[in-house]
């Protein structure tokens, strides 16, 4: 497979390819986990890798681990790590999440995140590549079995991080107080002041008691289209040298 590789910042760079690339969510998600440098970290269904290997851009940041059940995905986070020497500070895991106890001990982390499919099965444009389809369809996993997963792998006290689609906020609050994981930390992200959130942000805290904080809403652009000042605090070193890229 050949990559093309994306500078995240003067040290780091992600390789991307027709099947695994990575879009804002991701992104943003990675930003809104707030991954400390002594978290034993996973990134579930981590795809190319960008979440990782955007936390990575720090230096001090402990190893941090990710799954994939694809084959091509985890060869693709491979490349990365050998382009960036990474070896040993992101390590990846071909995994089905539904049988993470195969592969992983129990409580071994503090921080899980994950980007989940969007889409049920048999809803929206299914006629695409594999790759794709499994990304963006729940046909491997949906989210009971990501917060099912999460909670296996969490220390107590550890945080999971999810983002999804407003439609869906009932259901996935719903299935991490059934799992144990009290939501905690709750922000919406809309495109520009004043429309509708396309996306939400969630923190579920192992064995927590309830007590949810609604943060303020994450808006893209401002009304000239440009980033607002946030955004570009959430692209960090990725946005540096990328102004019209990223407008």
């Amino acid at each position: 497979m050949n990559y093309t590789f994306e500078r995240l910042s003067d040290d780091i760079k992600v390789a991307v390819s027709p099947d695994h690339t990575f879009g804002t969510d991701a992104v943003i998600l990675a930003y809104f986990a707030k991954a400390k440098r002594k978290d034993r970290c996973i990134d579930m269904g981590t795809g190319c890798g960008i979440i990782p290997l955007l936390w990575l851009r720090d230096s001090a940041q402990s190893t941090v681990h990710c799954l994939d059940i694809q084959q091509n995905a985890i060869e693709q986070v491979k490349a990365s790590i050998e382009y960036n020497s990474l070896g040993g500070r992101l390590v990846p895991h071909l995994c089905d999440l539904r049988e993470i106890e195969k592969e992983f001990a129990a409580e071994g982390f503090t921080l899980v995140t994950m980007n989940p499919p969007y889409k049920p099965v048999n809803t929206g444009f299914e006629s695409i590549g594999e790759s794709a389809r499994i990304a963006r369809h729940e046909v491997c996993c949906n989210i009971e079995d990501a917060v099912k997963a999460a909670n296996y792998l969490l220390t107590y006290g550890g945080r999971f991080c999810m983002c999804h689609r407003p439609e869906r906020l009932v259901d996935a609050l719903a299935i991490m107080r059934q799992y144990k994981l009290e939501p905690k930390r709750l922000r919406f992200v809309m495109d520009k002041e004043g429309e509708e959130p396309f996306l939400f942000l969630v923190e579920g805290k192992k064995g927590a008691k309830p007590f949810l904080r609604v943060e303020p809403p994450l808006v893209i652009k401002n009304d000239d289209s440009k980033f607002t000042k946030e955004m570009l605090s959430v692209y960090g070193s990725y946005a540096d040298g990328y102004e019209d890229k990223i407008r």
